[in-house]
């Protein structure tokens, strides 16, 4: 794995870095809501009007075309610019698109990939069920082959900003006599389509954008099946490996960058006793260094990965090993942050923003794209060639 960035990547980190700080919006992103919405969609918009979404997506759907390492200069000055969180489309952006890039038909790459990425076609992920969260292999959610069309009945859940969506990536059940891993279909689900109904969950943060779908005979037409009937965990598992890579990239830097402003806090707040600054005091100032050298080594593995995907064209199981570790991290960055402030913490309210309620949500990222149970049984078997634990 070569670190050293070529000439053309410093001249693009350049390009990128002034960009952003000229033209990322000034106001704060709305927690949830309508505003919330119209937030991540304008700017979606913005970045592609300027030509700066989708770096590494092809052009003929509005990319750049540019390289995976070219995608990773992008993320880091992006949290570097402190812009904000991608929200309502990272779904679209980040799972659904690279995915009918690398398996949709010309027609529903044309019908798909151009509107996620001008950020007007929002997507959700109907894969989690309520006994069913992680372990997909376990889905319930029936689609049954009726002429050209799919009928879907059952259930999903933790189904973000599906009450914003407009189409959803489902994996349903369809040859209920096959092994686990087989008989599932990877298919697009028009949200507009009768016999589904929404029920939004609020999370313990005060946010509310985790989502119920119920689905009652809901008719969805064959031509919309990714990949082939009954080969939806190929499929599926490319969404997953896109989600565990380089959809990560920007939160472990933004971690990084978050350690530092933590660094720079402590420089500030009185420490215990209140007689010297807190970055004085030596448990502080370990723990400090602990997470400095935690985001370092998350950096690491992060760009191991996208040598790793630029040399395969694809993310590879690797990304679990990512995605683990910035859960891991970022539960522990948060907490540390919530103990260097304990009055902000003694004063959340639901809505607020602060240390509190990133530490609440930062629970989130151990079940979100796969529990970290599930990223421990992805290494042990496909990296590590471990046997299986059941």
């Amino acid at each position: 794995m070569n670190l050293d960035f070529s000439s053309e990547e410093l001249q693009f980190r350049a390009e990128v870095r002034e960009w952003l700080e000229t033209n990322r919006p000034s106001a704060p992103r709305p927690l949830d809501g309508p505003e919330m919405l119209a937030f991540d969609v304008e700017w979606q918009k913005c970045q592609f009007d300027a030509g700066w979404a989708g770096i590494s997506w092809p052009k003929a759907y509005g990319g750049r075309g540019l390289s995976t390492v070219q995608q990773l200069i992008w993320h880091e000055e992006y949290a570097r610019a402190d812009a904000p969180f991608i929200g309502a489309c990272f779904v679209g952006i980040n799972h659904a698109g690279p995915t009918l890039i690398q398996l949709g038909s010309e027609q529903q790459q044309q019908e798909h990939l151009p509107a996620i990425l001008s950020g007007q076609s929002i997507w959700c992920q109907g894969f989690s069920e309520p006994n069913a969260g992680s372990d997909l292999a376990a889905i319930r959610t029936r689609g049954v082959v009726e002429g050209d069309h799919l009928v879907v009945d059952g259930q999903k859940i933790w189904t973000s900003f599906a009450h914003f969506a407009r189409y959803q990536e489902l994996l349903v059940r369809t040859d209920p006599a096959q092994p686990r891993h087989k008989g599932l279909t990877w298919i697009i689900c028009d949200m507009l389509a009768p016999g589904i109904s929404i029920r939004p969950i609020r999370e313990m943060s005060g946010e509310l954008h985790f989502c119920e779908v119920f689905y009652d005979a809901v008719r969805i037409p064959l031509r919309n099946v990714v990949g082939a009937v009954n080969d939806g965990w190929r499929t599926a598992m490319s969404t997953l490996s896109f989600e565990r890579g380089t959809a990560f990239l920007a939160e472990q830097v933004g971690l990084a960058r978050e350690v530092e402003r933590l660094i720079a806090l402590a420089m500030e707040l009185p420490g215990p006793g209140g007689r010297r600054a807190a970055i004085d005091d030596d448990e502080i100032a370990r723990k400090l260094a602990d997470l400095r050298a935690q985001v370092a080594a998350l950096r690491s593995m992060a760009y191991a990965v996208i040598s790793r995907a630029e040399r395969s064209g694809s993310p590879g199981p690797e990304g679990s090993i990512v995605k683990l570790y910035v859960s891991q991290v970022s539960q522990a960055i948060q907490q540390f942050a919530a103990d260097l402030t304990p009055m902000q913490t003694l004063n959340f309210s639901y809505g607020s923003t602060g240390p509190v309620c990133e530490y609440l949500r930062s629970y989130a990222a151990s079940i979100a794209g796969g529990s970290s149970d599930i990223q421990r049984e992805i290494i042990a078997d496909r990296v590590l060639s471990l046997p299986r634990s059941r």
